[in-house]
């Protein structure tokens, strides 16, 4: 069921936000791309639904599900470079940020530092949040390429902790997965789950403590950030 989160909501230093399914609805133009890459390999054609359930742990992990999906043992060499070609060329065919978004993050912006922290390669990230207008929102773009290591690791988001000086309990990390939800556990920060999303469909609820904040759509997010609302909770 739902009901009103009982933990005080922190005042945000740092908001740390994930790309594919919480800022932006990439799926189809994600879908298209793992389709296009297993059709030159001879595989069958995947459904959306099913590419999207793939995506979250990066561009390897997600090549492998899908060739593995389509029928195509072992993963081709140079199957991953191949995938990030094809992406690169259709990355904003259908890519949008979510209604309410920009204003969401611009508005932030203004008093409270943003970072993205995503498992996608950064080159890909940053050419889409430049496509989409959001890029000079955020102070920080980390990629699943980064130095520290891709989410759940916490290495990344505790080097974005340690630049913008915020303490574990002063940053968020929104983001619609349970890979989001482990890695905000793993540093020891906020949550706050995009339940809109597409990832949160793979949602392991079992996995929750009730302590996890939430928002049904992006115009939620301006409040619960600025703990004006306490957002709600699955019990």
């Amino acid at each position: 069921m739902t009901g009103t989160c009982s933990a005080r909501p922190a005042v945000f230093r740092l908001v740390v936000f994930d790309l594919d399914g919480t800022l932006v609805d990439s799926r189809r133009d994600i879908a298209d791309a793992a389709n296009r890459l297993v059709a030159e390999y001879g595989g069958a054609s995947l459904p959306e639904e099913r590419v999207v359930r793939m995506v979250g742990e990066g561009v390897a992990v997600l090549v492998e599900r899908a060739t593995s999906a389509a029928g195509i043992r072992p993963v081709p060499e140079g199957a991953v470079d191949r995938f990030i070609e094809i992406y690169s060329q259709g990355l904003l065919v259908h890519t949008r940020a979510y209604p309410g978004i920009l204003e969401v993050v611009r508005d932030l912006s203004r008093s409270t530092r943003l970072a993205v922290l995503t498992n996608k390669p950064r080159a890909s990230s940053v050419a889409i949040l430049d496509g989409l207008g959001l890029r000079p929102f955020f102070w920080r773009i980390l990629g699943g390429d980064n130095p520290w290591g891709r989410k759940p690791s916490p290495e990344a988001i505790r080097q974005l902790m340690a630049e913008a000086g915020a303490a574990p309990d002063a940053t968020m990390l929104v983001g619609d997965s349970g890979i989001d939800l482990q890695t905000s556990r793993n540093a020891g920060t906020r949550v706050c789950l995009a339940r809109y999303g597409f990832g949160y469909a793979e949602f392991p609820f079992e996995r929750l403590d009730g302590t996890e904040l939430s928002v049904d759509a992006p115009s939620q997010l301006l409040s619960v950030i600025r703990g004006e609302e306490s957002g709600t909770s699955h019990e």
